[in-house]
């Protein structure tokens, strides 16, 4: 073997080694942690007011004996498929490594960003994407939702009109592509419109519904109060008190 050849082994070697040293290095550092997306994180209830709807007062019609009396009953009836969440965000935008230690964070000033809602506690976020009609008619039977009452969820989210939002490790979400809705502003409907507040969209990671909102900045809500979110989510008719997990991503 020639000089040459002798030299080019060497440093090779050389480098194997330093390789090896700085991958030892490496995990004496920072131990089997690995560099991951910012995704969403579990949200923290701090405060629960729940109320129902008022009983509307009766009304009544007096007619003679032997008369006969056509009537048109306008009647407002409470669902018992869905329920409402309104309210605010308050939290931190932090930079922290995999033991949640801080080495720096940013006070919220303008919110922005998704709250996510799912009846299951593990949502695989890298996996979201929009919800198809074999998703939505799934949680439909589990939910024990006739599809064809006026108000299902497929009958609700019937359109695909909502504004483009990004998912932290998931990627961007294209406007219009998925079933969306916006909720009431001043106790009244929002036309459908990309620019419309308070946008609510079908997601799903292949197993679970997940009902995303995308935030707003303390903007005026169904009863001209203000608030950074607001949102409905379904309920079995028979069991009106099904439990909810609440992810929320910010900035």
């Amino acid at each position: 073997m020639n000089l040459k050849n002798k030299n080019i082994i060497s440093v090779a070697r050389k480098t194997s080694i330093i390789f090896l040293l700085l991958t030892i290095l490496a995990l004496a550092l920072f131990g089997n942690q690995i560099p991951v997306f910012a995704v969403p994180q579990g949200a923290k209830i701090t405060l629960n007011q729940t109320e129902n709807a008022s009983v509307r007062p009766v009304d009544s019609h007096t007619a003679a004996g032997g008369s006969f009396t056509t009537l048109v009953l306008n009647v407002t009836s409470q669902t018992s498929k869905w329920k409402a969440y309104v309210g605010n965000v308050t939290g931190k935008i932090t930079l922290d490594n995999s033991y949640n230690y801080t080495i720096y964070d940013w006070a919220i000033t303008i919110v922005q960003g998704e709250v996510y809602v799912s009846r299951n506690d593990s949502v695989s976020f890298s996996s979201l994407a929009c919800a198809n009609d074999g998703n939505i008619s799934a949680e439909e039977t589990t939910l024990n939702i006739n599809s064809s009452t006026d108000d299902s969820i497929s009958n609700t989210f019937d359109q695909q009109v909502h504004k483009s939002f990004v998912i932290g490790g998931t990627g961007t979400i294209s406007n219009s592509s998925c079933y969306a809705i916006a909720t009431y502003v001043n106790d009244s409907a929002q036309p459908a419109d990309e620019s419309a507040t308070f946008q609510e969209i079908l997601l799903s990671d292949g197993l679970n519904l997940v009902f995303t909102t995308l935030l707003e900045n303390n903007e005026p809500g169904f009863d001209v109060g203000t608030y950074d979110f607001q949102f409905i989510v379904p309920d079995d008719p028979g069991d009106t008190s099904i439990t909810y997990y609440f992810w929320a991503e910010l900035g």
